[in-house]
């Protein structure tokens, strides 16, 4: 029976690319399609779930090294001796995650709340994190497990269906949603931008000059903005006192190199990202509709963030640099309070994704006004969220939460941490 649940939770609900073939190919066999349509419907959707994930790597890398580099001249945290959650409690986690999505599923089935979340690495990822605030708090065992398991289920079931109206705003269709902890920046990024925006003004009409048409291409123009970015953090590491060959790691006489290598890269992250984006949506929307036929009725599949991302390019890219900077700006203003237990990072993974994406939400309800004001404040909120949330994480998943953190994972920690502060002294 363990063996089973292992194999279970290590290689289905545990492998992204394997949990997402699965649900294709039992939407194809639902469907009644021929043996050809099955294993090619299979494959592609495994493909393109591997190509996006590769892009998204490449791009993670490049703007996650700024961070590194930030840090390099910060002080440094009080040291800790964090809990190996991953490690200690993977068992637990693995439990967690059979327990949200199945909730997931009951509730898509005989309630209006219709979406299902099918991204497969936030499936081990939101259990994590309330594991962690579990722990930090004192609970283990089985409180410390059905804690975590309602948690799950409940941000399974919330987060995709807040974003069910926020996604058919941005892509004029109600064929998917979003399973991504962009929600909390989405929320915001719509309300702010409803109110200080004009949407017929879209980031996407912005013109540009006939010499300059190339700048309408994301892969370019984005690494044009890569390349500005790691120049001005090559300059505000010499102020500091501080070589910056030896904190990006290139040897001297190899700066050319290494930032047109740094820019060139992202833009291949981005393209591949964006192509897997397509392969994926294209195979796995309409294989979920035998799912939504047969078994779960009117049920649509919430997936990764980058799903949206073609829908408005320029407005990815000017999230991606408003929230870097009012990020960066609030960990300065910030720091010297001393009011936070941790030195916040900038955010550039945080600033990429969920608020890029949130940024794509902002446009669709207020424009390129709208974005930019929008994606402002989002930086703001993202270094407050991760800061606050260092209280409940310092001493198990905070240096994870100061890469990764400043959205759902930080939010949903601090309230899933508060709760589960109170249960301890239950339990």
């Amino acid at each position: 029976m363990n063996a089973v649940l292992n194999f279970i939770i290590t290689q289905i609900f545990g492998q992204g690319a394997i949990f997402i073939s699965l649900i294709a190919l039992i939407g194809l066999l639902l469907q009644k399609k021929s043996l050809g349509e099955v294993v090619r419907g299979t494959f592609m959707t495994a493909i393109g779930y591997f190509v996006l994930n590769q892009g998204v790597g490449i791009v993670s890398s490049t703007v996650t090294d700024i961070g590194t580099a930030f840090s390099s001249f910060m002080p440094k945290a009080v040291p800790s001796t964090p809990v190996d959650i991953g490690g200690q409690f993977g068992t637990q986690i693995g439990l967690v995650m059979i327990i949200g999505f199945g909730i997931n599923l009951l509730v898509a089935r005989f309630t209006k709340l219709k979406c299902v979340f099918l991204t497969g690495h936030m499936l081990y990822w939101f259990p994590y994190v309330f594991i962690a605030a579990g722990v930090g708090a004192g609970l283990t065992g089985a409180p410390l497990v059905i804690f975590a398991g309602v948690f799950t289920a409940i941000y399974m079931v919330a987060a995709p269906n807040l974003m069910r109206p926020l996604v058919k705003q941005v892509t004029g269709t109600d064929s998917f949603s979003l399973a991504h902890p962009t929600t909390t920046l989405s929320l915001v990024a719509a309300g702010v931008a409803k109110v200080t925006g004009d949407k017929s003004k879209s980031t996407e009409d912005i013109k540009f000059p006939q010499g300059l048409n190339f700048l309408r291409e994301i892969s370019i123009t984005g690494s044009i903005v890569i390349l500005i970015t790691y120049l001005v953090m090559a300059v505000i590491l010499k102020v500091n006192g501080l070589v910056p060959g030896e904190v990006f790691g290139y040897e001297a006489g190899g700066a050319f190199t290494y930032y047109f290598t740094k820019c060139m890269m992202f833009g291949v992250g981005t393209t591949i990202l964006l192509m897997g984006v397509r392969m994926l949506i294209a195979e796995i929307v309409p294989a979920f509709q035998g799912i939504a036929t047969k078994v779960v009725p009117g049920a649509i599949p919430a997936l990764d963030c980058p799903v949206i991302f073609n829908f408005a390019p320029n407005a990815l890219i000017i999230g991606f640099l408003c929230a870097l900077v009012t990020s960066t700006l609030t960990i300065l203003i910030t720091l010297p309070m001393g009011i936070f237990p941790t030195v916040v990072i900038p955010l550039a993974f945080t600033c990429f994704f969920e608020a890029g994406a949130a940024a794509i939400v902002a446009n669709a309800y207020g424009g390129l006004r709208g974005c930019i004001i929008a994606s402002l404040v989002n930086g703001i909120i993202m270094v407050l969220l991760v800061g606050f949330g260092s209280y409940f994480f310092i001493n198990t998943i905070n240096d994870w939460m100061l890469v990764y953190g400043g959205q759902d994972f930080s939010l949903w920690g601090i309230i899933s941490g508060s709760v589960a502060r109170l249960l301890s002294m239950v339990f």
